[in-house]
C-alpha cells in the first residue's frame, strides 16, 4: 500500500467547494490513474482483473488483482490455488475470488506522476461539462456579466465560470464596451468544444427587449399581457406588439407603467434605445395601422393574403409619407418584420396621380380599340357593297341574254 494521507483529501474538498466536482469523480480518477500506471509498468494492458483501493481512514492506497480459487492452476493472472488461498482468507472455497495486493516496490513517485496527469485531466474535463450543462440550460435566456476586455472587435463577457465572446454583429453600434462594467446579454449558443466550452452572447437581440419587459411588468410575467411580436434594430428603435387576455386590461398601458415609469427603465437598460409599444390585432388592416405609428394612415388595401405572400397597401397624408417610411426606411422595415406583411406605402396625392394616369390610359386603349372596329366595318361595308354591284351586273346580263334568246325561239316558231 502506497500512504498519501489526508491532505488529498482535504483537497478534494476544496476543489467540490471551489469549481462544484465531486470527491467522488477525483478519487476515482485517481484510482484509474493507479492501475494504468501499473499496467504500463508490468507490460500487461490488456489484464482486466486489475483495480486500484482506497483506504479514506488510514489514507493509504494500493493495487489488487482479483483471482478465482481453484483446485488446480491454469493461469496465474487470473487464478489462485485453493490451499494459497486459505492462507489469505480461511472462509474461501472453490469459486470465490479473492483480492491480492500487488502493489509493486517504489511504485510510489510513478503512481504519483500517473495520477498527476490524469487527474488533471479529469478535472478539466468535469468543469467543461459544468459548464456545459449548465449553460445549455442557460441557451436562450437573459443573464449579467462583466466585461473583461475587447479582442478583435470582439467583446469578452465573464459570465460565471467561464467567459463568453460578443461578437460584432451581436453588439449595438455606437456602444462602448468598457472592461468592468456590468452588462446584461442574452445567451445565443454555445458551442462544444475540446476545452471549456465556447459561449456566444448577444446585447443586440430582440429577446433581450422580451426579458426586459417580463421583469419590469408583471402582468407579462403572470400571462394577462401577452407579447405577440418584436422587431428590433439595436440602438435605434424597436417596435413591440401587445395583447390583453384580460378586457379590463391595457396592454399598451401595463407596459408603460404610471407616468411611464416601467418604459423608462427599459429604455435607460437599452441607452435610450425607442420604444413602439403597438397594441396587437387579428384583424391585419388594423394590427398593419398600428404598426405603422406614430404614422396616421388613410386606408390599407390588402393586395394578397394567402399562404404564399402577405402584400398589403397603405395610403398616408402627403405630410405623414415621411413619417411613415420613417428615416432610411426604418420605420416601415420594423413594421415589415412586427406584422411579417409586405407594406407599400404611399401618399394621397401619389395614388391620385396614379389613378389619374390609370384612368386616362384606359380611356386612350379604349378609343384605339373604338377605332379599330370601325374601321374594320367600313372596309367590310365597301367590299359588300363591291360585291352587290357586281352580283347585280352579272344578273341584269343574265336576263337581258334570256330576253334576246326567247325572242328568237318565237320567230322561228312562226316561221
Amino acid at each position: 500500500m502506497i500512504k498519501i494521507g489526508s491532505a488529498l483529501f482535504e483537497a478534494c474538498e476544496e476543489l467540490e467547494k471551489e469549481r462544484g466536482i465531486s470527491k467522488e469523480v477525483l478519487i476515482n480518477s485517481l484510482c484509474d490513474a493507479i492501475v494504468a500506471a501499473y499496467k504500463r509498468q508490468m507490460r500487461n494492458k490488456e489484464a482486466t482483473n486489475i483495480e486500484a483501493i482506497l483506504d479514506e481512514q488510514s489514507g493509504e492506497i494500493g493495487v489488487f488483482s482479483t483471482k478465482v480459487v481453484v483446485k488446480s492452476v491454469e493461469d496465474d493472472e487470473t487464478e489462485i490455488a485453493i490451499a494459497v488461498a486459505k492462507e489469505i482468507d480461511e472462509d474461501v472455497e472453490i469459486g470465490d475470488e479473492v483480492k491480492i495486493e500487488v502493489t509493486p516496490e517504489q511504485f510510489g513517485r510513478i503512481a504519483a506522476q500517473a495520477a498527476k496527469q490524469v487527474i488533471t485531466q479529469r478535472i478539466r474535463e468535469a468543469e467543461r461539462n459544468l459548464v456545459l450543462n449548465e449553460f445549455l440550460d442557460k441557451k436562450g435566456t437573459l443573464t449579467t456579466g462583466i466585461i473583461q476586455r475587447v479582442e478583435n472587435r470582439n467583446v469578452i463577457v465573464n459570465i460565471g465560470k467561464t467567459d463568453a465572446i460578443m461578437p460584432q454583429k451581436e453588439q449595438i453600434p455606437g456602444e462602448y464596451y468598457k472592461p468592468g462594467n456590468r452588462i446584461r446579454v442574452f445567451v445565443l449558443n454555445v458551442k462544444e468544444t475540446t476545452k471549456l466550452p465556447q459561449v456566444i452572447v448577444s446585447h443586440a437581440h430582440a429577446e433581450i427587449v422580451r426579458e426586459l419587459f417580463e421583469l419590469e411588468v408583471p402582468e407579462i410575467e403572470d400571462g394577462i399581457v401577452e407579447i405577440k411580436s418584436i422587431s428590433r434594430e439595436a440602438g435605434y428603435r424597436t417596435k413591440i406588439a401587445v395583447w390583453s387576455n384580460d378586457p379590463d386590461v391595457d396592454c399598451v398601458g401595463a407596459c408603460i407603467g404610471p407616468r411611464g415609469s416601467r418604459i423608462q427603465t427599459i429604455v435607460g437598460e437599452l441607452k435610450n434605445e425607442k420604444i413602439d409599444i403597438v397594441r396587437y390585432s387579428q384583424d391585419p388592416v388594423e394590427y398593419i395601422v398600428n404598426a405603422l405609428s406614430p404614422a396616421r394612415v388613410v386606408s390599407v388595401d390588402i393586395l394578397a393574403d394567402d399562404e404564399y405572400s402577405h402584400e398589403a397597401m397603405v395610403v398616408v397624408p402627403d405630410d405623414q409619407l415621411s413619417l411613415a417610411i420613417g428615416r432610411e426606411g426604418q420605420n416601415v422595415r420594423l413594421a415589415h418584420k412586427l406584422t411579417n406583411w409586405k407594406i407599400d406605402i404611399k401618399s394621397v396625392s401619389q395614388m391620385e396621380k396614379a389613378e389619374a394616369e390609370n384612368i386616362k390610359n384606359y380611356s386612350y386603349e379604349e378609343q384605339e380599340e373604338t377605332d379599330g372596329f370601325a374601321n374594320v366595318d367600313e372596309e367590310e361595308l365597301q367590299e359588300e357593297i363591291a360585291e352587290e354591284m357586281n352580283q347585280q351586273a352579272y344578273d341584269e346580263e343574265d336576263m337581258q341574254a334570256e330576253e334576246e334568246y326567247s325572242e328568237e325561239s318565237e320567230e322561228n316558231s312562226e316561221e
